[in-house]
């Protein structure tokens, strides 16, 4: 189903990219043990932030692949899925089409 979500301002709606269950050696780590992945995709974007009677618009839309800190944003449930709502500054970069093959191989 779609998102019915837009972020005000310079917030970001972000799901995040879970890693793969398993490791090469064939150990299954369980979901308690499991840190959450700071990696995901981007669903939704607000209109930018202003600044000086001017809107800014933001770096990152609704399909980009991005790196966000550990504790950054608020989580959020919408319709039985986990999300991650946060201000753009608080991504940290955004993954290129390269890194997101690598990311994939494992």
């Amino acid at each position: 189903m779609a998102v019915n979500v837009t972020p005000l301002h310079d917030r970001v709606l972000i799901k995040r990219i879970e890693e793969k269950e398993s490791v090469k050696g064939g150990i299954i780590i369980p979901d308690t043990a499991k840190e959450k992945p700071q990696e995901g995709e981007v669903i939704a974007v607000g209109a930018g932030r202003i600044e000086k009677g001017e809107r800014i618009p933001l770096d990152v839309k609704a399909g980009d692949r991005v790196l966000f800190g550990k504790y950054s944003g608020t989580d959020i449930k919408i319709e039985s899925e986990e999300y991650l709502i946060l201000r753009e500054e608080e991504i940290l970069a955004k993954l290129s089409g390269a890194a997101k093959a690598a990311t994939h191989k494992k």
